[in-house]
């Protein structure tokens, strides 16, 4: 009969905690009428414990701080934390202690120790401390491996290993949604929903957009002290599960925005930044890839405005500003004809010829034109012909205007 040997007793105890904020301790009010049998009893034992808030002893919140009894909840975009303690269980002295933490993820094993130098003895009842830190930047199955390794009196190597399992959440929902203006500006809308389960605290979210783009943030108001104020109000906490709405504007730099060519196809718009607080000033942050969308295609001629007043009087002459641009890869001789509708009239030469327009170039126009009927007018009308393929471009519903009676006065 084969008879195994006793499995030796390592000299060393390791021991692993995560290292997390305290909660604020609570406790369950019970409390009763005076009229009822035992009076004033739980409510003397309610203001005689320590735990409560003196005055408020009927409120479940206490003063006193608790530290965390569990693992907990790991999210995404959090330091993780853990303090990882070695401790001499024997009475001899041990040598050449090497301790190591590595953090094993879906896709990668990271080594978080501090040091990866031995430490050359270790004697009864001392111990090896060690605080290790890391973003958390992939959701999913975590395992922190810590490994030891040492040496008895004896001159026997030891090794041993320990595996801390867990889960890391996502905090945030993020979803985009872009609009396209004719102007070349891009909004973006961002929504972000809260999926924990205690309250956050969004110190930051802001919009890094490319080498293409400026940005505006569009979620603020001025108030009447003309004071920049947040559309959220001055408390900035989003609830478990609720969404808020953030609006950013970004327009084309200007050396982008001249070349029409550039801005084509599947573009880079930036990247959100969020950072954001929960319990006790934990902190978090989060950086979505980069933001990609698809840019409006505008055929081989472009046509947009740069210029055209909101209002305008009936009869009467104003004037716009077109811009048109070559989006083909090929040379345009142009030429524009303006065809009058029952409300808007061209002033001028139709038929003139603008001349070559080359691949990605652009030119402005000044036009002039009125209206004979009141009221929000679309202004339409407008043809380009390029004479090398003959080929005419229609352009219709460009823009409108409101047109007023003469007898009104017009804000400039």
């Amino acid at each position: 009969m084969e008879v195994n040997p006793p499995k030796q007793e390592h000299l060393l105890a390791l021991k692993v905690m995560r290292l997390t904020k305290p909660t604020l301790f609570t406790n369950i009010p019970v409390t009763c009428e005076e009229k009822d049998l035992p009076g004033d009893l739980f409510n003397q034992l309610m203001r005689d414990d320590p735990s409560t808030v003196n005055g408020a002893e009927v409120l479940m919140l206490g003063e006193m701080l608790t530290l965390p009894q569990n693992f907990g909840n790991i999210f995404l975009g959090e330091t993780f934390s853990s303090y990882i303690s070695v401790h001499n269980d024997s009475n001899q002295v041990v040598k050449d202690i090497l301790v190591k933490a590595d953090l094993q993820t879906s896709s990668q094993r990271l080594n978080l120790s501090a040091s990866n130098a031995a430490v050359a003895e270790l004697k009864p009842d001392c111990c090896i401390d060690d605080v290790i830190h890391h973003e958390v930047k992939e959701i999913g199955t975590h395992i922190l491996v810590c490994a030891v390794s040492y040496t008895t009196q004896a001159g026997e190597k030891m090794y041993f290993r320990k595996f801390f399992k867990f889960q890391v959440l996502k905090p945030l929902d993020v979803k985009t949604k872009f609009y396209n203006a004719e102007t070349d500006e891009v909004f973006l809308e961002a929504q972000i929903q809260n999926m924990t389960t205690s309250p956050m605290f969004m110190e930051k979210v802001s919009l890094e957009p490319s080498i293409m783009y400026n940005v505006t943030e569009l979620n603020s108001v001025t108030d009447q002290a003309g004071e920049c104020v947040s559309t959220f109000g001055s408390r900035a906490y989003l609830q478990p599960m609720d969404t808020r709405q953030y609006l950013y504007c970004l327009k084309p730099k200007k050396e982008f925005a001249e070349k029409a060519g550039i801005i084509k196809g599947v573009t880079v718009i930036g990247k959100l930044d969020i950072v954001w607080k929960t319990n006790l000033g934990e902190r978090g942050r989060l950086q979505t890839s980069q933001l990609q969308r698809m840019a409006p295609g505008y055929g081989d001629v472009r046509l947009s405005l740069e210029a055209i007043p909101d209002t305008v009087n009936l009869e009467e002459p104003f004037h716009i500003t077109c811009k048109i641009t070559n989006c083909s890869e090929r040379t345009m001789d142009l030429v524009l004809e303006m065809c009058n509708t029952n409300s808007i009239h061209w002033c001028g030469i139709s038929g003139r010829q603008l001349g070559k327009l080359h691949p990605s170039s652009s030119l402005s126009l000044a036009l002039t034109l009125l209206s004979s009927v009141q009221g929000l007018q679309s202004i339409s009308g407008l043809r380009l012909t390029d004479t090398f393929l003959k080929r005419t471009y229609e352009y219709d519903d460009i823009a409108q205007v409101c047109v007023v009676s003469s007898a009104i006065q017009v804000e400039s």
